[in-house]
Order: structure tokens, then C-alpha cells, then sequence
């Protein structure tokens, strides 16, 4: 079993909220993660049906039934449940992780934490797995367009479960739309969405343009800025937005589209082997949306928001990522795997620009994580190694 960095943030929360959630995507591996940090606790699921209709008719008692406290899989499936918990948690003495949530519908968990539990609850936002879990685990292979193809979802990951990529990726899709999207727009939309999402994955690595989506998916662009953020919220892409600090420039102001794994990302764009990535126009964009995603991995494995910009000034000058962390770094990402002095040139000419304490690095595609002239260039294999590394981002 692949142990998950996010793990530490788990149990720091629980040291602190008496009520815990992890959120994420489908099959990041939320229920696995909270049953081994909490062995000691029972686990009830409500894809039971005779459990979630035992909580729904009562759910005080449900929970009394567990006074040690309670891991409840899918709690969003019944929605009385979290004004008991509130009623719960202000009426007896303080437990800190007494209740831990998981959920795959991120619109109704979120709503219902929102409405009821606000000021009670720790949240951890679990993606699919890191580089840097399985280069823990001693299972990173040495060529990284085997995970840009292939991507991070964890069934990809179990030696017990053999998927075929195409057939995974499609029911994926389906279940995603008919279980997690369906009540957020109407019915007859549903087909169009599924394009929406396609159409999505080709402006993955580039600024957004909603007036061309809409265009050619023939409808709104307020419609499309609403599904964007239903794409959104469920982890399926992730917004850069723009650097606010201008610098004197004139700046871009609309926002850059990841998606937030690159195994899907590569499946919607219809490639469908490695020798197909290496060949593709898209290459560039997956190798970047992969280094994102790192980024936002490990940021959100910490328990910390995402805190990424881009920079890019009206006559084209563009920094793939400016993280403005407790200092600011300058990130260039590129699909080279030689340690060129050019793949720096953008990071040098910002940390200029800015003329403050800005430390730059370069993302490739090499083997060797190594200083040259004051910038940092990070092997793939240490993308997001952000935990206390000699180069790590801090």
C-alpha cells in the first residue's frame, strides 16, 4: 500500500477540529487514506442502504451509536446528518477527529459542511497520487511520459486490480457526469457537457478563452464560466490565475486552464500510447499540466491553499508559475531533458524584473535536481518535493 503524504495534515487536523473531511476527486483514495490513519475507529458507509436509511431516520441516535466516534464514507448522502453532528459537537465535551467525512460528490459534501459545520471542521483535499509518493514507495520508473500517459488515479496503482487505460478513463467520465454533474444542470445538457469537457482539454496549459468554447460548444459563455466551475470544484481541472504583481507591465487577466491529472487529460485529447505523446502537439501542455499538478499535490498533501499565479505581460513575456509562498519563486516548466542555460532565461529576466528576494527554478525532464548560477533545476522525479529536500520549494 502506497503511504499518502497527506496523511501527516490528517492527523494534524484531527488533533485540532472535532470534525475532519476529506475531499477530492473519484478514486484519489479518500476512504483507503482515512481507515489507515484511523485504524482504531469504526467505518460505516452510506452506499449501504440499510445504513444510510438507519442514520437518515435518526440520525442523533446513529451517532450515539458510536460514541468513540465514527468514519462515515459518502456522508453526503444523507444531509440531516450534519446538523446532528453540529448539535452533537457544541452540546457534549470537545473531541478533537471524533467524526471523519469522505465523500465523492464534492457539491453536496461542500454544501453541507458549508450550511452546518463551518468553524468545526478541518478540510484535506486528497488528489491522486504523487511523483513524489511513489518515488517514496521505491516504485517511480525512470521515463516520465509512462505517468503523463498514464496518469495518478490510485486503481492504476493496485497491484490487485488490472484495468484497461481506455475502458477505466471511460466509465470514469460516465460515472462522474451521471452521479457527481447531473443535478447541477439540466438533463438535457448532459451529452453537451461530456463535449464541454473534451473541448477543455485542449486548452489545458493555455490562458482561457471562454467566448471560443462557447463558440464551439454552442452555448453561453455564462454557461460555460458556470460549468468551468462545477469542473472546478470536483478537482477535474484547476485555475491559474494571473500575477497580480505587474511590475509596471500592462498584465493579461484572464486565468490559465489545467487539467488536474494528466492520465485523463491525455485520454480526452484521444492519445492513446506513449509513442503517441512523444509524437503529439500536445506534448508540451501535458509535460506542464503534470508539473501543476505536482505543485498542487503537494500544497494541498500540507494543507495549504494553492497559492499559484502565472505571469505573462501584454507583449508576451510569460513565467509558467510564480508562487508566492513565505518567499516568491519564479517556475519555468519544460519537456527538455538537458540542463540548457535558455530554459532559464524567462526565470532570470523576472527575478530582474522584480528586483526582490525571488529564487527561480526550472522544471525538466531530466534525472539530476542541481544549482546552476542561482537557479535550481528539478529533475521530474522531484516535481512538488516541497517537505524539507536540499532543492525542495518550501
Amino acid at each position: 500500500m502506497i503511504e499518502r503524504m497527506a496523511k501527516d495534515t490528517l492527523l494534524r487536523l484531527a488533533q485540532q477540529f472535532p470534525v475532519v473531511a476529506v475531499t477530492g476527486p473519484r478514486q484519489s483514495g479518500k476512504s483507503t487514506l482515512v481507515q489507515e490513519t484511523f485504524p482504531e475507529k469504526r467505518y460505516v458507509t452510506f452506499d449501504d442502504s440499510s445504513v444510510r436509511e438507519l442514520a437518515s431516520s435518526n440520525p442523533r441516535d446513529f451517532l450515539r451509536a458510536f460514541k468513540d466516534g465514527v468514519i462515515i464514507d459518502e456522508a453526503q448522502k444523507v444531509p440531516a446528518l450534519f446538523e446532528a453532528i453540529k448539535l452533537v459537537v457544541d452540546s457534549e465535551e470537545y473531541t478533537p477527529g471524533k467524526y471523519i467525512l469522505t465523500g465523492s460528490s464534492q457539491f453536496k459534501l461542500k454544501k453541507n459542511i458549508r450550511e452546518s459545520l463551518s468553524g468545526r471542521i478541518g478540510l484535506v483535499n486528497l488528489l491522486p497520487l504523487s511523483i513524489s509518493e511513489l518515488n517514496l514507495q521505491g516504485i517511480l520508473g525512470e521515463d516520465a511520459y509512462d505517468y503523463a500517459f498514464q496518469g495518478f488515479y490510485t486503481p492504476f496503482y493496485d497491484d490487485r486490480k488490472h484495468y484497461d487505460r481506455q475502458d477505466w478513463f471511460e466509465n470514469y467520465i460516465d460515472t462522474y457526469i451521471e452521479r457527481d454533474v447531473a443535478e447541477e444542470i439540466r438533463v438535457a445538457n448532459l451529452s453537451t457537457f461530456k463535449k464541454f469537457i473534451q473541448i477543455c482539454a485542449i486548452y489545458s496549459g493555455q490562458i482561457l478563452n471562454m467566448e471560443s468554447i462557447s463558440r464551439e460548444i454552442g452555448v453561453s459563455a455564462n454557461t460555460i464560466k458556470s460549468w468551468l466551475s462545477i469542473l472546478e470544484a470536483s478537482f477535474i481541472i484547476h485555475m491559474l490565475e494571473p500575477d497580480t504583481n505587474n511590475l509596471g507591465r500592462i498584465l493579461v487577466k484572464s486565468p490559465k486552464l489545467y487539467f488536474v491529472d494528466v492520465g485523463l487529460l491525455c485520454y480526452l485529447l484521444r492519445i492513446e500510447s506513449k509513442e503517441e505523446l512523444l509524437l503529439s502537439r500536445y506534448k508540451g501542455a501535458v509535460v506542464e499540466t503534470m508539473a501543476i499538478s505536482e505543485l498542487l499535490k503537494s500544497r494541498f498533501n500540507k494543507g495549504r491553499k494553492a497559492e499559484l499565479t502565472y505571469f505573462r505581460d501584454s507583449n508576451g513575456f510569460e513565467v509558467d508559475v510564480i508562487a508566492d509562498w513565505h518567499k516568491t519563486y519564479a517556475l519555468e516548466i519544460k519537456s527538455d531533458s538537458d540542463t540548457e542555460k535558455k530554459l532559464a532565461a524567462n526565470v532570470r529576466k523576472y527575478i530582474d524584473l522584480r528586483a526582490s528576494d525571488t529564487k527561480g527554478f526550472v522544471y525538466y525532464l531530466g534525472d539530476i535536481t542541481c544549482d546552476i548560477n542561482g537557479v535550481t533545476y528539478v529533475s521530474w522525479k522531484d516535481w512538488g518535493n516541497n517537505l524539507g529536500g536540499t532543492h525542495g520549494i518550501e
